[in-house]
């Protein structure tokens, strides 16, 4: 069994048998159809994946990694949020009619700040301090940005990163407000796994923690039945993941990535989606 797996059956497991149930409440999401879209949750889950070990992508059922990654360039190196720039269509519904999705994720990774050493944006921050201020405490994003909330079509869900460097290892905190944990646990898992690579492979470190700290982690309610016939499946090692060897972070593409002997169990539902 993969860590990855372990984890996501014992915190499945853990939100249907112990979550709090909002079925009582009035709740913002919706269905398709109209009818609230109610969840079971836990408060503040905090998983640990070491990287140097394994990479935490889920065999209880197929996560696309290229797409995933593509989505995490798009938000990290791009800067963008415009979903013209995105291969998939995962951002649609929340895209206006030019594309735009307001001043969200990657816009504001992309804001230029000044600092008493120079100019940067919030990625180049971070590059800059990783190759010439490792031992900072101070190495850190942040997407929740309240003064723009009100001009962004969807708040960040997972909206803050913050590195640390131990020796020759970078480790990584990943903050998250809310996490369906059926559509996007792993999805974003695997993003912020890539990213804690790209980010070491250009600052001459090791990969290390990941640390995911998810604030309001939950399982919708018409999802119940599909997280229990995953987490009920078998289990497989994880697979390896192969990088390219590169060392500008801006040189990446999704396809920069890919995972060998990687096997999983085949999935045919069609995740309903809350918004």
């Amino acid at each position: 069994m993969s860590l990855a797996d372990n984890i996501f059956i014992q915190n499945c497991r853990d939100i249907i048998d112990n979550g709090f149930s909002d079925e009582h409440l009035d709740v913002r999401p919706c269905w398709e159809d109209g009818a609230p879209a109610h969840t079971i949750k836990k408060f503040g889950i905090v998983n640990r994946y070491d990287l140097s070990k394994e990479f935490p992508i889920l065999t209880l059922r197929r996560t696309f990694l290229k797409s995933a990654v593509d989505e995490l360039l798009w938000i990290w190196q791009k800067k963008s949020n415009n979903i013209h720039e995105l291969a998939s269509h995962i951002w649609d519904q929340w895209a206006d009619k030019d594309g735009s999705i307001g001043k969200a994720y990657g816009y504001q990774l992309g804001i230029v700040n000044h600092y008493s050493d120079g100019d940067f944006d919030q990625v180049d921050r971070v590059l800059y301090d990783l190759k010439h201020n490792p031992a900072s405490r101070r190495i850190m994003t942040n997407i929740y940005n309240h003064a723009d909330l009100s001009e962004m079509n969807l708040y960040p869900c997972a909206y803050s990163m913050t590195f640390n460097v131990s020796g020759n290892v970078l480790n990584g905190i990943l903050n998250q407000r809310s996490q369906d944990m059926l559509a996007a646990n792993n999805w974003n898992v695997c993003q912020y796994a890539v990213l804690m690579h790209m980010m070491a492979k250009c600052s001459g470190f090791e990969a290390g923690e990941l640390v995911h700290v998810t604030a309001d982690a939950h399982i919708y309610d018409r999802h119940v039945p599909i997280v229990e016939e995953i987490i009920a499946g078998k289990t497989h090692p994880a697979p390896e993941l192969i990088i390219d060897d590169i060392d500008d972070f801006y040189k990446f593409t999704p396809s920069s990535f890919r995972l060998e002997n990687y096997v999983y169990n085949e999935f045919s539902h069609k995740i309903p989606i809350a918004v």
